[in-house]
């Protein structure tokens, strides 16, 4: 099983890791390791490969998967888990509580702070990337992490690159409106009327008015590996690939 580690200069406690679809016991356009138990996988396959993973990494449990709805509701991590709640990221204060969010295109984005003390995960698509009147999701995890932004580094995991992920007019003046910076982030497509959007420059530029300027990653494309990587825009029905991160006593 292979999967990516962050390459970010965390503390020693803090583990993290984002999957590939390598090692897994899914078949046909769910083919590798499928952690998504939404997507019309079968669950018997889908429990193995998360079994697989958390035996592998080692991960602690219970794991704390989410109803991911591209909002910007943000979990608290839980010994006492029973379901899925709807949320698109989660936070934990607590060692060997592992925060986990799916993606398949959408950027996912870990949290740690220097002293290695708290932890979250998000998934931003570009919906919850642009949130509402109170912020996105990644500033919801900020906030939710209870310490200083200038002490936070981030991690942007695996997601649609640049060159692929196309959006309308709506999108592009939606984040400039936002944020008149954002224009720097999209590109004029070959359509008519569509742009292509740079996702991780656009988190880049929330994370830094947010107070965070220690951000590493953001060099894969899921889109076009399709080796390594699930991509919905790609395929339509796939799997999804997972990014975990956790602090270890």
């Amino acid at each position: 099983m292979k999967w990516i580690e962050p390459d970010w200069p965390a503390p020693a406690n803090v583990r993290a890791l984002s999957t590939t679809r390598d090692g897994g016991v899914s078949e046909g356009v769910f083919a590798g390791l499928n952690l998504g138990a939404h997507v019309g996988d079968e669950p018997v396959r889908v429990e193995a490969n998360r079994a697989r993973l958390q035996q592998a990494a080692r991960i602690p449990g219970p794991l704390n998967w989410l109803n991911q709805v591209h909002g910007t509701v943000v979990h608290p991590v839980s010994r006492h888990y029973q379901q899925a709640p709807d949320a698109d990221a989660a936070c934990a204060h607590e060692a060997e509580l592992a925060c986990i969010v799916m993606t398949a295109d959408c950027l996912p984005v870990l949290f740690c702070e220097r002293a290695g003390t708290v932890v979250a995960a998000a998934h931003a698509g570009w919906r919850g990337l642009l949130g509402n009147e109170q912020g996105g999701v990644l500033e919801a995890s900020i906030a939710a992490m209870g310490c200083e932004p200038g002490e936070i580094l981030a991690w942007l995991g695996p997601a649609i690159g640049p060159t692929a992920f196309e959006v309308g007019d709506e999108v592009r003046e939606a984040f400039m409106a936002e944020q008149a910076e954002a224009d720097a982030a999209f590109v004029p497509s070959a359509n008519e009327g569509k742009w292509l959007a740079d996702i991780y420059r656009l988190a880049r530029l929330r994370l830094a008015r947010a107070g965070v300027n220690a951000v590493y990653g953001g060099e894969h494309c899921t889109f076009s590996d399709s080796e390594q990587f699930y991509s919905y825009r790609r395929d339509g029905q796939t799997g999804r690939m997972a990014s975990l991160i956790w602090l270890a006593r």
